[in-house]
């Protein structure tokens, strides 16, 4: 069972950065894609991010393009989402996921496994 845990959430003003990590444990596949949503009070989830694990292929959502950039340290297994110029609207839980294929996700309902999600929140 492949365990995920989001770190980095927190409080920042507009204009500020964040960098998310997502530490995986338990992992027995070598082929896999990690990924990033968020989730705001009243709103749908949103795809926001994800990365293969060789790094060449990645996704953002229109709304975080130029502004968000994600990583991967496979030795760590780990990835970061580090975001740039936030917004308030930026405002949301943030969750990875991860799964067991080969490709680059295209959406929530590809990813097998969750983090528990952690706040980022950006004030005016």
């Amino acid at each position: 069972q492949v365990q995920l845990v989001e770190s980095g959430g927190g409080l920042v003003q507009a204009g500020g950065s964040l960098r998310l990590s997502c530490a995986a444990s338990g992992r027995t596949f070598s082929n896999y894609a990690m990924g990033w949503f968020r989730q705001a009070p009243g709103k749908e989830r949103e795809y926001v991010a994800a990365i293969t694990r060789s790094g060449g292929s990645t996704y953002f959502a229109d709304s975080v393009k130029g502004r968000f950039t994600i990583s991967g340290d496979n030795a760590k297994d780990t990835v970061y989402l580090q975001m740039n110029s936030l917004k308030p609207e930026d405002t949301a839980v943030y969750y990875c996921a991860t799964n067991s294929r080969l490709r680059l996700p295209l959406s929530a309902n590809e990813y097998d496994y969750w983090g528990q999600g952690t706040q980022v929140t950006v004030s005016s």
